[in-house]
Order: structure tokens, then sequence, then C-alpha cells
């Protein structure tokens, strides 16, 4: 006797299951992780923006203390400005690589 139409229904059963199960697991999820409003996505523009300028005018104050404690040919203010500046901006840079992982992840989880 052929066996082989059986054996290609139950292939076809087992991967319509396994399509239906990955639907209900991502139905799952969804629910239990509410969508990002708009509000999220500024929250995280606020959140981004202020890693870059916090650490920008704590550098651009040290410097005029500096400059103004201690006499030099050298401005501090614009040296720790710029340093404060690529801080901030490598900070932002940890803020997004960060999220963007996360990102990554829970898409490849929802594949899975």
């Amino acid at each position: 006797m052929n066996n082989e139409p059986i054996k290609r229904a139950s292939i076809a059963n087992r991967s319509f299951a396994e399509r239906v199960g990955a639907q209900a697991t991502r139905m799952r999820k969804s629910r239990r992780s509410p969508k990002q409003s708009i509000w999220f996505g500024l929250g995280m523009m606020g959140i981004i923006g202020w890693s870059v300028v916090v650490p920008t005018l704590l550098g651009g104050l040290l410097g005029h203390w500096v400059d103004k404690h201690h006499a030099s040919t050298h401005s501090w203010t614009l040296g720790l400005l710029a340093a404060g500046l690529a801080i901030g901006c490598l900070n932002a840079w940890h803020w997004v690589v960060k999220e963007e992982r996360a990102i990554r992840e829970e898409q490849d989880s929802d594949h899975d």
C-alpha cells in the first residue's frame, strides 16, 4: 500500500498547527506588552536629548569655573564643552544601540 498521501497530509497538518501556534504566541505576547504610543517615542527622544545636553552643560560649567579660578592660555571652557559633547554623543549612541538590540531580540522571539 502507498502511504505517501497520508504522510503529506500529516506534514501539512503539522505545519498548519505550527503556524497557528506561532500566531497564538504572538497574540499572547502582544496582549502582555501593550503597543507603544507616540508619547513613548517622544519620551525616548527626550532621554536621548538629555543624555547629550547634560554632559555638555556640565563640561561647559566646569570649564568656565576652571577658567575663572585658574588663569591659563587655553580655554578650558571650550575644551571641556567639547569633551562633554563627545561624552553625551557616546551616551546617546549607547542608548540607541541598547534599544535597537531590544527591538531585534523582541522581533527574533516573535519569529520563533
